[in-house]
This record gives C-alpha cells, structure tokens and sequence, in this order.
C-alpha cells in the first residue's frame, strides 16, 4: 500500500515525498488508521520495521489539527535509550517539516547546560516529547513538568524498557497523566509483563501483531562450531581474511566486550566498545567516529542491537550466542541494510548449541557451518547433541559422580574413602591371594576363656557405646 492511500494530511504527504518514502511497511499499513481513528493499539513488531513512523505520522498529523495550550505536553513517546530517543527525534524533524508541530527530547548523559536547556523548554511545553523513564521523572521531581494536558502516550520497545527495569517509573509516570488519552504501546516480542502492563494502561487497544521478519536473503550467515578458547583466534582470523570493515561484533557482557576490544587493539585492530557503562558523550563520540569510519571494528553488547540506524555494516559477527532468537535477527539485521550484501557469523561453543538450536529451528533453516583452521585445534564434532546441564554437573568437578585423585594417586567415591584403580572390584583369585598373604602376616591370637569372653565383650560395648552416643548427640547439635 501507498502512504498516499491512507488518511494522513497533504502536508505529511509532502513531507513523506520529500525524503523519498511511498511505499508503506505492513505495521504501518496496519496502524495508522487505526490511530488516526482514535483507537488504543499494542503492537508487536521488531525493530526495522517501520514502527517509529507508524505512530509518528499519524500523532503528528492530530497534533497539527488543534492548538496547544501554553506551558503544556501533549503527546509521550517513552523509550529505554538515550539513541533511540536522537534517532526518533531526527526523524520527527523530517516528518514535521511542513506542519506547525513542536518536539523535544528529554535523555540523560548530558551537561549542565543541556540539562537547563530541557529544564527552561518543558516549562513553556511542548507538542511532543521524546524521553527516556528516568531523565523525564528527574525533571518531574523538580515540580514544573505538567502532564495535565497529554492526549497521546506512546511506549516505544515497550518490553526492552522492563528489560532494564523502568516498571515503576513508567507506572509512576502514567499516575500523572490524564485517563481520557490515547495510548499506543510497540515491542519487539510481547511477555506476560507486557500484556499485564497492556491491560493497566491501555482501554480496549486494537491488537496488531506482525511476525518477526527472517534476516534479509542477501545475509551470508555461517556458523563456527568451536571451543570457547578458540574463539578470539576465530575472530582474528576473520579479520586477516579481509573482513575488518564496518563490523559489529556483539558479546553477551560489558566485562567481555572490554577484555576483547582490549584484545584487538593490542593486535593493531581499530576497534571501540560500547555498552551501558559507557556515559553518553562517550557513547556519542563512538558513533560518531564509526560512522565516520576512524572505527573499523565496533565491539558491543546489544545495546546497539535495536534502535541504530547504520546502513553500511558489512559484517555482524555473534561472538556469544544470544539468549533470544528474536535477538538473533535483531543483532543479524545490522546488515545488508538498503538492499546491500552482509555477512553474519555466529560462534557456537559447546554451551551455547542448545540456544543455537532454538534459533535454526525459529529461523527453520540450517545455517551453513565452517571449519575451524586446523592450527587453532581439534573443534567440538560439527553434529552433537546440544550440552545438557545435568550432565555438566554429573561430569564436572565436585559433582555426585565425581571421583577425585588424592595425592597418593588413588581415588575417592561417594564416601570419600580411598579406592584402588578407580573403585574397581578385585577378581576372585585377587581376593584369596589377599587372603592367604593376610593369613600368614598375622598368626591368629590365642582363645580367650570363657569366663573372659562373657565379659570383656560387655565392658567394651559400655566404654565404645557412651562415647559414640555422645559424639553423635554433640555432631547434632552442631
């Protein structure tokens, strides 16, 4: 469908036509009619679709119906980051362009001065404010943030937000706002949270759900089937093959994305992090020099796995497996953007092949493996079955069936007594040859009479016996 086919205003056409867009996505197709008609809708589509313009266009197009009262808001969009947040607002830049519809973007990581500069435009209002939960709540402590007048409440990754925890303080800011409003709510993947929060908040919402898309057909995307050691080798090596450009390479924590920029730099890699500890100049400044391509390498949590709008990356490298497939197609999605090529590798350790499975199997392919470069060592069979954690721990150290050398060189079992050759039982002529050698080392001792053998077993049960109840009584007690 064309955006000239559905019912938005000649001047958001022209804005449209003017940054070249005519075809709709089908989540905009889907939304903006029904938001132009004053519905609540929830969403689920993934980021890359086209969402930000499915409620964007036609929020614009009502603001620009009626006049805004001073010192007023009258729409929230909510998101979970500070560069979504930038990204959303220069997109609203384009689609305003030729109506009177003001904007502001309301995020944290910035100076003093910028912070004065968001203080002094929430106090005369504005018509739309992009905010992130916790800068927009700061600025409501301080007592000049009115709400009041919010027609429209937009929850952009709705579930990413309560990912990061902004539960509460996206509840504590809906406790401000007008119940006559309308409220739209978009995410990627949609959890029982979600819909508990969906029907809080939202009044009888028109559903739209779009199926998470594959990765685009101009994706080369392979797998390493390798040890965890294995893998900055792997890495290295796809760098000395020539793909060092414009790569993402996406780990599953801050700790390991730093050891590993470290890592490449000390090969003479142009390589940056990023990840949540960085603050928000730095984070600027990393995208800055990447896109200006000072940064070959980009190294990243997946902080940067939706909301980024970069088009040239030409290769994604899944340095640990994600716990989502969904997140699979987000981190993959960096690439072959605007109908160019990309390539998408994704190392698997033994850990990591029950959650690649799931993947290959939401994705309903068998992505193509590689072999590992024989310096580097024997890899895991390409075929195995998926580790299992029980066996993990039956196997590992300190488990049930773990059977520990001691320094002698023999074993222990379950008891922690000594066991020869690994617990093995002696063969029947073993066991007389025992017995014989003990025979003859130790002659057997005298008869005792009879009158010593009534008695002497009674005295020793009595000193053996008070002693062992009581050590036992004391190890309970204990």
């Amino acid at each position: 469908m064309r955006f000239d086919e559905l019912n938005l205003s000649d001047d958001i056409l022209d804005a449209l036509d003017a940054m070249h867009f005519s075809e709709c996505t089908p989540i905009q197709e889907q939304a903006i009619d029904v938001i132009l008609d004053g519905y609540d809708v929830i969403a689920c589509a993934q980021t890359g679709t086209g969402k930000t313009a499915a409620y964007l266009l036609p929020v614009i197009d009502l603001l620009a119906d009626t006049e805004r009262k001073a010192n007023t808001v009258r729409c929230v969009v909510m998101v979970p980051t500070h560069e979504l947040a930038q990204q959303i607002d220069r997109q609203m830049e384009g689609f305003s362009y030729f109506v009177p519809v003001s904007s502001l973007a309301i995020h944290g990581g910035n100076d003093g001065k910028a912070f004065a500069r968001q203080q002094h435009a929430l106090r005369n209002g504005a018509d739309l404010v992009i905010a992130t939960p916790g800068r927009l709540l700061a600025h409501m402590k301080m007592g000049y943030v009115d709400l009041s007048g919010v027609e429209y409440f937009i929850l952009d990754e709705a579930d990413r937000m309560l990912d990061m925890g902004f539960y509460d303080d996206i509840m504590r800011i809906v406790a401000e706002l007008p119940k006559q409003r309308q409220t739209l709510m978009f995410s990627a993947t949609m959890p029982r949270k979600i819909q508990q929060m969906a029907k809080s908040i939202l009044t009888d919402p028109v559903e739209i759900k779009i199926a998470v898309s594959k990765p685009a057909e101009k994706v080369d995307q392979s797998v390493f089937i390798c040890h965890e050691y294995q893998k900055e080798n792997l890495l290295k090596h796809l760098f000395e093959q020539g793909f060092n450009k414009r790569v993402i390479v996406f780990s599953s924590s801050k700790l390991k994305v730093r050891q590993l920029s470290q890592a490449m730099r000390r090969s003479k890699w142009k390589t940056a992090e990023m990840h949540s500890d960085l603050d928000q100049a730095a984070r600027e400044q990393v995208m800055h020099d990447f896109r200006a391509e000072r940064i070959d390498i980009l190294i990243a949590t997946d902080i940067i796995a939706r909301g980024i709008d970069i088009d040239d990356i030409a290769m994604v490298v899944n340095y640990d497996v994600p716990h989502e497939a969904e997140d699979y197609v987000h981190r993959v999605g960096r690439t072959a953007r605007a109908d160019a090529d990309g390539k998408a590798v994704t190392f698997v350790s033994e850990r990591d092949r029950r959650r690649f499975d799931q993947i290959e199997k939401f994705l309903d392919i068998r992505i193509r493996r590689e072999e590992i470069p024989a310096e580097f060592g024997e890899a895991p069979s390409q075929d195995a079955p998926a580790a299992d954690g029980r066996d993990r721990r039956r196997g590992g150290k300190g488990g049930h069936g773990d059977r520990r050398k001691t320094s002698s060189g023999k074993q222990r079992g379950r008891d922690g007594k000594k066991r020869d050759g690994g617990g093995t039982k002696p063969s029947p002529e073993e066991q007389q040859a025992r017995q014989a050698a003990e025979a003859t080392a130790a002659p057997e001792a005298p008869a005792a009479s009879a009158s010593e053998s009534e008695a002497k077993p009674a005295k020793r049960r009595k000193k053996r016996w008070y002693p062992r109840k009581k050590q036992s009584k004391g190890s309970s007690e204990g």
